[in-house]
């Protein structure tokens, strides 16, 4: 007779190595075993042919419970141990036939994991382990603080898919992301962080120390490290070394040496040696790469963040020598992109605008629109006052006072003469919007149309609804509800963190670089559209769907500032969603929720990127003030074009977002890289200008960052390939009302 493996196979059932485990779980226990015991469990088992090894082991516990209690433990233990070694031989065979890291990886997949070797093998090892781990330690919390109910209840949220606890499979207690304030490295250099470097005393000493900051902070840390303060430094140093009047001085040789370097020349190779070293896979992250990202500003806004800030030597930073280096840096990242596949930092422009249609700072708005016609890939913040940051590819914090009297909540502070744009993101629960509203439709019309809806389908036309009802009752009151929970279960992750500091194991928050109280817990959504899909709604810049989107944004938010304490303060994000869009999809589909068959995971943003009737007007309409004014977390808006613009298209375009109030936005248009000689152009090309070649591969943005498209998972691939990229002959780019 043949026995049905876990993985499907059929093998001989084999008594023999049946006898052998029942022994051995004896002998484990330290009871004796009699052969007529063994005889006697093996013969009183039901076999047939094609029976499931899961069903024998099933009758041999049952009957070893019934005999010794302490043996049938040890046999389930023996054999739990056993079919996890067979998992993880079967998970390294499958890992090593994968075509890409991402595609191997069965819990997390990340395209900035960009090679499959033996180290990111054996990080994917330790996953499920970490994930079952996590998931102790978070019960063990819960139970402290709530109880054993609410204990249980974030298990079932989490099997049921309702909810997603981002990077649970990192080490237990990993805060997520941060922009650290750099101040503390001017002060100490990295010794708070365990290095032996003093504080940086020159040009030389500030780069090669910046990027070992940068390093050992991200060890800290599951998510990106953001420096918004890199450039105003790196100026302060070449001041320090060359004097404040060194943009005179650019063209004279100051390295009298075989080279003979210019000025301009030495800072290039400045800039040449932090972001190669960045781009340079780190071990300690799974062999990801730093998800470094850095900040630029026009000149109301810096003085806005950092009109206080003083250095230690009690100077000012100077605008018209920062302003240079800026324009410098990003035109130098931009033409070594040409050279080199070059993902990190991301980069962020901050601008003001005026409020209405346009920017205070135009001479910055007009040299954003430049870098972009010239095919650099950034992002843009705006803002009407400069009170918020952009610390990652969509994150948003606020870093305006938040002071609230019942709570004494303060997010914003200055202290040694620095503006502290230390902020972040500690914890990351994603709700799976599109699971939880389907249910919370099912049991309206059961209820209050003794309608049972067809499984997969989406809601019918007819009958007639209260939509008011179904939104305010049903769909509301379960968001609430569920975010609520939320709440207290990010709570429980900020003690653990807490416990962690009080170890003196957060080297960073000790050292200054960030504080605890000015990181944010974030609610992070997922499913939106799906669930406008379901809802029949049209995912458009129309009343209605704007109407459903802000019944669900708001009712988070009001639950956010409601539930928050001196040590939780709450935001919403719409997240990036490498993996879980996909997660999501199949979860959803496999449990029979109806997801649209025109997409194959769930969407990043307002709309549907393989859409091409959204307009780029709509798009900017859809993450504008109208349908992000909730969104206090962050969301991104990616604009996917066929070939770049103009400067004066993309001046429009940032016209049209200041006009509908679009926080952050980017243009993605494919690069090209050849496989065979390695060129590499800016442009959409189907043949290789240099060497002929059609073997070629693409770069564009999985979510935040810039990677091959042969280094997503096969699912964001899938994606990638459907993504509508408007062409520049149809692109508009004034608003339309």
């Amino acid at each position: 007779m043949d026995v049905r493996k876990t993985n499907g196979s059929l093998e001989e059932y084999d008594k023999v190595k049946l006898r052998r485990g029942i022994h051995e779980a004896y002998k484990t226990a330290g009871e004796y075993c009699e052969d007529a015991i063994v005889n006697s469990v093996i013969s009183n088992l039901y076999i047939y042919d094609g029976i499931n090894s899961s069903e024998i082991r099933r009758q041999v516990e049952e009957a070893l419970m019934g005999l010794n209690k302490k043996v049938a433990l040890a046999y389930i233990e023996k054999f739990d141990a056993d079919v996890d070694l067979r998992k993880k031989r079967d998970f390294i065979r499958d890992y090593i036939a994968a075509s890409n890291a991402a595609t191997g990886s069965k819990f997390d997949s990340n395209a900035n994991i960009t090679s499959k070797n033996i180290v990111t093998l054996g990080n994917e090892l330790y996953k499920e382990n970490n994930i079952k781990q996590n998931r102790y330690i978070m019960v063990d919390k819960i139970k402290s603080i709530y109880g054993r109910d609410l204990a249980q209840q974030y298990i079932t949220d989490l099997k049921s898919h309702v909810l997603y606890k981002h990077d649970e499979s990192g080490t237990p207690g990993y805060p997520y992301c941060v922009a650290i304030t750099m101040y503390p490295f001017l002060e100490s250099g990295l010794r708070e962080l365990g290095g032996v470097s003093v504080a940086p005393t020159d040009l030389k000493s500030f780069c090669g120390e910046f990027i070992n900051l940068v390093y050992s902070v991200s060890s800290q840390f599951m998510g990106a490290v953001a420096t918004p303060e890199f450039l105003m430094y790196l100026d302060y140093f070449i001041r320090k070394d060359y004097g404040d009047n060194y943009l005179e001085r650019l063209d004279d040789v100051v390295e009298n040496n075989k080279k003979q370097r210019t000025l301009a020349k030495v800072i290039d190779n400045c800039f040449q040696q932090v972001v190669h070293s960045m781009n340079m896979p780190a071990g300690n992250r799974g062999y990801q790469t730093v998800f470094w990202n850095i900040g630029y500003f026009d000149k109301p806004y810096f003085e806005g963040v950092f009109g206080d800030f003083r250095f230690p030597d009690g100077t000012a930073p100077v605008w018209e020598t920062l302003s240079w280096l800026q324009k410098r840096f990003m035109n130098w990242f931009n033409e070594e992109r040409l050279h080199y596949i070059l993902t990190f930092p991301v980069e962020t422009m901050a601008l003001l605008t005026d409020g209405k249609n346009d920017f205070v700072d135009q001479e910055y708005a007009d040299f954003t629109a430049e870098m972009w016609a010239k095919g650099h890939s950034f992002f843009c913040y705006l803002s009407n006052s400069p009170d918020s940051l952009s610390s990652c590819c969509r994150l948003r914090n606020s870093l305006k006072d938040m002071e609230d009297s019942a709570h004494n909540v303060t997010t914003h502070q200055y202290s040694m003469g620095t503006a502290s744009v230390a902020t972040g993101s500690k914890s990351v629960m994603t709700i799976n919007l599109n699971r939880l509203i389907q249910d919370a439709t099912r049991r309206y019309y059961l209820e209050k149309k003794g309608i049972n809806l067809t499984a997969g389908a989406p809601v019918p036309g007819t009958p007639v609804i209260n939509k008011e009802d179904l939104y305010e009752n049903y769909i509301a009151a379960d968001v609430r509800a569920m975010t609520e929970r939320v709440h207290k279960y990010q709570i429980a992750f900020n003690e653990i963190i807490k416990d962690f500091l009080k170890a003196d194991m957060l080297d960073v928050y000790r050292a200054g670089f960030i504080n605890m109280k000015k990181q944010y817990l974030t609610v992070g959504v997922n499913g939106l559209t799906e669930a406008a899909e379901f809802l029949g709604l049209q995912v458009s810049p129309n009343d209605e769907y704007k109407h459903f989107v802000n019944t669900i944004l708001e009712t988070i938010n009001i639950s956010n500032r409601q539930d928050r304490t001196p040590d939780a303060m709450f935001n919403t994000e719409f997240v990036p969603a490498e993996n879980l869009a996909a997660k999501n999809y199949k979860w959803d589909k496999k449990d029979g929720y109806f997801v649209s068959a025109k997409h194959n995971l769930y969407s990043s943003y307002f709309y549907n990127p393989e859409d091409e009737n959204v307009s780029m007007i709509d798009k900017f309409k859809l993450h504008g003030e109208e349908f992000v004014r909730y969104l206090d977390g962050g969301s991104a808006l990616h604009m996917n074009i066929a070939e770049h613009l103009t400067k004066e298209q993309y001046r429009s375009l940032m016209s049209t977002a200041a006009h509908y109030g679009t926080n952050y936005f980017t243009f993605n248009c494919r690069n090209t890289v050849c496989n065979d000689c390695g060129f590499i152009s800016k442009d959409t090309l189907t043949v290789c200008p240099k060497c002929g070649s059609t073997n070629l591969d693409y770069l564009t943005r999985i979510i935040g960052y810039l990677k091959r498209i042969s280094s997503f998972s096969e699912a964001r691939q899938k994606e990638a390939g459907i993504r509508y990229y408007t062409a520049k002959d149809v692109a508009k780019t004034t608003p339309e009302d």
